[in-house]
């Protein structure tokens, strides 16, 4: 259902623009058989290929809060069961381990004070909050610290209590973990989101190459400087990427201040309001996605200068660089496009980008792209 989706709004697309002309019919017939059956070949052989890699040694670091019993047996689930694919570096926790009702003797590499920063050290991947339900204080408190991180955050309940935290269930050897912070790209997941990406952005690039061209030549053309700008930004995990779009500006700012662009700001030239206007800038992102470095559909990538600033002004703002950023996104199609000139509409946006975390599915991204090229005709809010 999600690929015939697709086939309509690609097929749509092509039949207004004209470029369906240009391919013969046995070659998109072969396209539109061949693409779905490569799919589910590619499932299978990630299937295959998984447990390989893990053995491999392509393993995820992870940190245990809590050194009692519970935290201990989970540690002892990822040592029996090592297709799971994560190493447990220690534990952190505020009380001695000769506290443990069994004996069991676990030495803490810090208290719980410490962990937000010993993550960010050492590249941790995972978190597992094994802490009593008692300390709900505690763990909430944790939670805050820890949100400034880009690793995945689990809480593993002695007790399962959904109205102290909203995740989703996970299963450790047959151990009930909840998913606080975590990216939906994982295993087949991840497969089928590339495979989309690869496939669709090809697909565009190669339709719209004409349009590029001319786009590149209208931007050499209308004002001095670069047809594309390269600008730095934050991928996937809170790493730098270089992300490009048309320059539609006389000034192209990547320092420690950006500015956003503003409605009639004297740095936008004549032709770069029209590329604006309707979005045209953001097609080299085409070229980003192919690289690996974006997502067709995911949070919006912000200058690093912004991304520095709101992120000591909104708890689980990096959250969102659990998934590459995207050319468009949730929030983008729920009116949160374009400038963000106070805090609280930030903040919105974030929790949209949320929400697509926790909510993703195929037919959401497309359904994301269809309302994205339906705004473009109508939107005023990019300037």
């Amino acid at each position: 259902m999600n690929w015939l989706l697709f086939l309509a709004i690609v097929g749509g697309f092509g039949y207004v623009s004209g470029y369906l002309r240009y391919f013969s019919e046995s070659l998109l017939l072969a396209w539109a058989a061949l693409t779905p059956a490569a799919l589910v070949g590619a499932h299978l052989l990630a299937r295959l290929a998984v447990p390989k890699v893990i053995s491999l040694g392509a393993q995820r670091m992870a940190v245990v809060a809590g050194v009692n019993e519970i935290g201990l047996k989970l540690a002892q689930q990822f040592q029996e069961n090592p297709y799971l694919g994560t190493q447990v570096l220690g534990f952190f926790d505020d009380r001695s381990p000769k506290r443990l009702p069994s004996g069991e003797e676990a030495t803490p590499l810090g208290r719980l004070s410490e962990l937000a920063e010993f993550v960010k050290r050492h590249q941790v991947d995972a978190i597992y909050l094994a802490l009593p339900m008692a300390t709900q204080p505690r763990i909430l408190a944790l939670l805050d610290d820890l949100k400034d991180t880009t690793a995945s955050i689990y809480f593993v309940p002695d007790i399962f209590v959904t109205d102290l935290i909203q995740g989703r269930v996970d299963n450790v050897g047959g151990m009930a973990v909840v998913a606080v912070c975590d990216t939906p790209f994982t295993g087949l997941n991840n497969v089928v989101k590339r495979l989309s990406d690869i496939v669709l952005s090809s697909f565009i690039l190669l339709m719209l190459t004409p349009i590029l061209l001319a786009l590149a030549a209208g931007v050499k053309l209308s004002s001095p400087g670069p047809a594309i700008f390269k600008q730095r930004r934050y991928g996937l995990d809170g790493k730098e990427i270089l992300v490009y779009k048309f320059r539609s500006m006389t000034v192209c700012d990547d320092g420690a201040v950006v500015k956003q662009a503003t409605r009639n700001d004297q740095r936008i030239t004549p032709f770069g309001a029209f590329i604006r206007r309707t979005s045209l800038d953001e097609l080299p992102q085409f070229f980003n996605v192919l690289q690996g470095r974006m997502s067709i559909v995911g949070p919006r990538p912000h200058a690093v200068a912004h991304n520095e600033t709101y992120r000591k002004l909104i708890k689980g703002y990096m959250v969102r660089h659990k998934v590459k950023p995207g050319i468009t996104g949730w929030a983008q199609v729920n009116g949160y496009r374009g400038e963000t000139e106070t805090v609280d509409k930030m903040e919105k946006r974030i929790e949209y980008d949320l929400e697509y975390l926790r909510n993703w599915s195929l037919g959401l991204d497309l359904w994301i792209i269809v309302k994205t090229f339906l705004l473009v005709i109508k939107d005023r809010n990019a300037y």
